[in-house]
């Protein structure tokens, strides 16, 4: 690493106190997908002291943003999330479940941390771009509702990644790792049906029953299960059962549903189908629903090229090393959940011989905290799940890594990972990841050929065409 390329990385090091505590002030009020308000407001005040330029209401979303510094191109996006999860609210530092605020909401994915980091990497490029002179564009996203109402699909609808040459990200977890393979796409709509209220005695023949439609279409999309391809999945949430006397037939009642396929223009099929059985469901009830869309994702495309820029940088920065009080706690914690069998990582899931080396590192799966980077893996396997970063990966090339901020096994979206969220293990991930970014766009700006290699990469990947999940009609819906 050069020397202006190691003193620009040293910013994150520099600015670690004003990281660690903007990312403990979001843990402390966490806020849930496109309700970030408080939380957005905070980034834009730091991005404006720290010298961005900064854009609010990004693609008409409120709690979208950017902040911006430089002239030209290269243009490098870091995308950044801070949203936070329903009923997860738990004290910070301890190994047992105690709720801040009984049904509150929580950190459970590490969003605190992840937006928080890269902003440090941001800061890093920016101060990089100031002390060369470098031509070059870094734009800081603040993505809202990654957790649900899908921001950054929002923004690939109004092809907001397009004028990116490449984009970063990455994400908390239990391992130090380049991410590749794709995933599932997913879609997401609300049905609202309305019936016709009745006393369910004296004259039930007169009630139109919201609740049996609702029902009747739970069971039209399980028959409906045996009928689609292995990678895809339907789940749903009845969100309204009409209340709760059984001698009242329910005029109201409502279902959320979730369909997932490895493409997206698969699951846009299979939401089709869906939506036929809900007009089935009421055809045979006599009621009516509004179908109200919420959100929807696409799949990763991965980029080999850019994987392998992070996992140079990840190399030569290193990856964070744990004191005593640090491994106690994480030993401590791990015994509140079930020891998982599985290799943590995803090249183990594919690569024996990769698989074997990760379970020497860990000891046999006993190590706390994983204090290793992954060997290297790329490849187009697929993984359940689904991330609005799919979005970004069909209008720019993208990738993202993974960095230690919770125990070995810790399964993400729990009061555990919740508690985890202030601890300086945390931290150290945090600011690692900051680093190994901001390096990685470092190298992009100042290595043309890189950039060249990633967009080829990427044109072939993606000429299939994008398949926006978003309908035309839809604006953003924060589900409360």
């Amino acid at each position: 690493m050069d020397e202006k390329k190691k003193a620009a990385v040293e910013a994150v090091d520099e600015y670690a106190a004003l990281f660690c505590e903007l990312s403990d002030a979001l843990w402390d009020a966490p806020e849930l997908s496109l309700l970030e308000h408080k939380s957005a407001a905070r980034y834009c005040e730091v991005l404006r002291k720290l010298g961005f330029c900064v854009t609010e209401k990004l693609c008409g979303i409120d709690t979208a943003f950017s902040g911006s510094f430089g002239n030209g191109r290269p243009v490098i996006g870091i995308l950044g999330e801070f949203d936070a999860l329903s009923g997860l609210s738990q004290e910070a530092g301890i190994a047992y479940e105690k709720p801040v605020t009984v049904g509150g909401c929580g950190h459970g994915c590490g969003h605190n941390l992840l937006g928080v980091g890269s902003l440090a990497a941001a800061v890093a490029v920016k101060r990089y771009l100031e002390k060369t002179g470098q031509s070059g564009t870094v734009i800081f996203y603040g993505c809202p509702g990654e957790e649900g109402g899908s921001g950054k699909a929002y923004m690939a609808r109004e092809g907001l990644w397009k004028k990116l040459d490449a984009a970063l990200s990455w994400h908390p977890g239990d391992v130090n790792e380049v991410t590749t393979g794709t995933n599932n796409s997913c879609i997401q709509v609300l049905y609202q049906f309305s019936g016709v209220a009745a006393h369910a005695a004296g004259e039930p023949y007169n009630g139109r029953s919201a609740l049996d439609a609702v029902e009747l279409m739970n069971v039209g999309v399980q028959f409906l299960r045996e009928h689609t391809t292995d990678d895809c999945r339907i789940h749903y949430a009845i969100t309204d059962t009409g209340g709760v006397s059984p001698n009242v037939v329910q005029s109201k009642a409502s279902v959320l549903y979730m369909v997932r396929a490895n493409k997206v223009a698969d699951s846009v099929k299979l939401q089709e189908r869906v939506d036929d059985i809900a007009k089935g469901a009421a055809l045979m009830t006599g009621t009516t629903f509004e179908r109200i869309f919420i959100d929807g994702t696409a799949e990763l495309l991965p980029n080999f090229t850019l994987e392998k820029v992070l996992y140079q940088n990840f190399r030569e920065i290193g990856v964070p090393q744990y004191d005593a009080s640090e491994n106690t706690f994480a030993a401590s914690l791990r015994e509140t959940f079930p020891r998982s069998v599985r290799v943590p990582g995803t090249g183990p899931q594919f690569d024996e011989s990769i698989r074997q080396q990760v379970l020497a590192l860990t000891g046999d799966l006993k190590k706390p905290l994983n204090d290793f980077l992954l060997p290297p893996y790329s490849g187009t396997l697929f993984i359940p799940g689904s991330t609005d970063v799919g979005d970004v990966s069909w209008l720019t090339p993208t990738a993202q890594i993974v960095a230690v901020t919770w125990p070995s096994g810790t399964p993400a979206h729990t009061w555990q990972a919740v508690s985890c969220g202030k601890n300086s293990f945390a931290h150290k991930g945090m600011l690692c990841a900051g680093k190994v970014l901001a390096a990685a766009a470092i190298d992009l700006i100042t290595q043309p050929e890189l950039l060249q290699a990633a967009r080829s990469e990427f044109n072939k990947r993606a000429a299939t065409g994008y398949v926006c999940p978003i309908e035309p009609d839809a604006v953003p819906r924060a589900l409360e």
